[in-house]
């Protein structure tokens, strides 16, 4: 992996130039939210790290497509999709979020359409400062050492540069005239210091380490049946979450030609018909059921399963949910044995 230099006034030029091979993508303001978007016109993009509202998963998993269509005598494959693109401004924890979905949908079966969207896919991330709500110190997603094509680091009136892939350095062979190979110890010091800046401004911490034994501990504690009292079962936390990837498939069937159309939809372990079978019978139509499935497969059996937790520590959870369940009021509740109610009726009335 090599190190280049890449000068603040040159950033447009250089994503001018890439955009021409691919189509470009990354956060622009929508409202009052940032979103992962297609960027027609370079000033749309917001250049600094910024938190979407919906993580990079829905690039490579969109909320809604269509798998194929069934004519009535042939399967035609929906490709239409998988456009070369390159996508810029990918926070370090959420290339760790599609390193978690490169082991989930490539570990026994491989799913296309997932893996055909990562393959057309080029990805600049770019390093951030912890947010209030930020704690991907805890969860080890602060850092990337792979799933990037280029990492850049904001250092004043720089980037540094990483190239971490072929299609990484396909970009930089583009325009190479835009980057300086020559990184000083002067350039070493300053990333050095801004390492350090962004390690010392985690607010949250959380011990990942012992949440394990701690869901064992409290898998029977009634804290799940006090945040089931507020839970709303409206299903933002899993779709915000980089890491959920739960999803439906449902036929629509043309009756007039026998005509089918496969699409494929996000889902949710929280919303109640998501365990319901045939017959009528659910298997989790209680909301602390379902909370207690959700979080405990968040904070202990993926990290049996992967070594690590579900969670990268982006904090959308602490943003979104109105009743304030999320990964730090959980852990909380995990650790005292009961759960801060006037926090939840506090973020409720807001």
């Amino acid at each position: 992996m090599r190190t280049l230099k890449l000068k603040k006034e040159k950033l447009d030029t250089f994503l001018f130039k890439v955009s021409k091979h691919g189509e470009l993508w990354g956060p622009r303001k929508k409202g009052e939210v940032y979103i992962y978007d297609k960027i027609d016109d370079i000033k749309d993009l917001i250049k600094e790290p910024v938190t979407t509202f919906l993580p990079i998963k829905k690039l490579f998993l969109p909320p809604r497509f269509q798998m194929f269509h069934y004519n009535g005598k042939t399967y035609e494959e929906n490709t239409e999709i998988f456009q070369q693109r390159i996508v810029y401004g990918v926070p370090s924890c959420e290339i760790h979020s599609l390193l978690i979905f490169d082991r989930v949908f490539g570990h026994t079966y491989k799913d296309p359409y997932y893996f055909k969207r990562r393959e057309q896919t080029t990805i600049i991330a770019l390093s951030c400062l912890p947010r209030e709500s930020c704690f991907c110190k805890s969860t080890n997603t602060h850092v990337i050492e792979e799933g990037f094509d280029l990492a850049m680091t904001d250092l004043n009136d720089f980037y540094l540069v990483w190239v971490g892939t072929s299609k990484g350095d396909d970009l930089i062979r583009l325009s190479p005239d835009l980057f300086d190979r020559n990184v000083t110890q002067e350039d070493i010091r300053e990333f050095i210091e801004w390492r350090e800046r962004r390690n010392n401004e985690f607010n949250q911490t959380i011990d990942f380490v012992a949440i394990p034994d701690l869901m064992d501990l409290n898998y029977n504690s009634p804290i799940w049946e006090e945040f089931a009292e507020k839970c709303l079962s409206c299903g933002a936390c899993s779709m915000v979450c980089p890491t959920c990837n739960c999803f439906d498939v449902i036929d629509e069937i043309e009756l007039s030609d026998g005509s089918v159309k496969r699409e494929r939809y996000w889902d949710s372990c929280m919303f109640k018909e998501y365990s319901m079978v045939a017959g009528g019978h659910n298997f989790r139509e209680a909301k602390a059921e379902r909370l207690k499935l959700w979080y405990t497969h968040k904070l202990h059996s993926f990290t049996g399963a992967y070594g690590k937790p579900s969670c990268i520590g982006c904090g959308r959870c602490i943003i979104t949910c109105p009743v304030d369940i999320n990964i730090l009021s959980v852990v909380k509740a995990l650790l005292t044995g009961k759960v801060d109610k006037n926090s939840l009726l506090t973020r409720k009335s807001k």
